[in-house]
C-alpha cells in the first residue's frame, strides 16, 4: 500500500513523554496509524468505515480501563 502522499499529525493531547500515535486521515481510501516514536515501522491500516467505528467505540468509553 503506498502511504508516501500520507499526511501524519498527533492529538492535540498528545504529551511530550512520547506515548502517542500518529493518524494519517487525507488518503481516499484508507487511514493508517503509526506509532510516533518509530514512524519508519509498522503502519496499521483500517478503512474509513472501520476508523469510524473505531472512533465512535472510543467517544462511547467501550475501550476505559475499568
Amino acid at each position: 500500500m503506498d502511504l508516501t502522499r500520507a499526511r501524519w499529525r498527533k492529538s492535540s493531547r498528545s504529551q511530550s513523554n512520547g506515548q502517542c500515535v500518529e493518524v494519517a486521515d487525507n488518503l481516499p481510501d484508507v487511514v493508517g496509524m503509526r506509532d510516533s516514536k518509530n514512524p519508519a515501522g509498522l503502519v496499521l491500516t483500517f478503512s474509513p468505515d472501520q476508523w469510524s467505528a473505531f472512533l465512535e467505540g472510543v467517544k462511547a468509553g467501550e475501550f476505559d480501563l475499568g
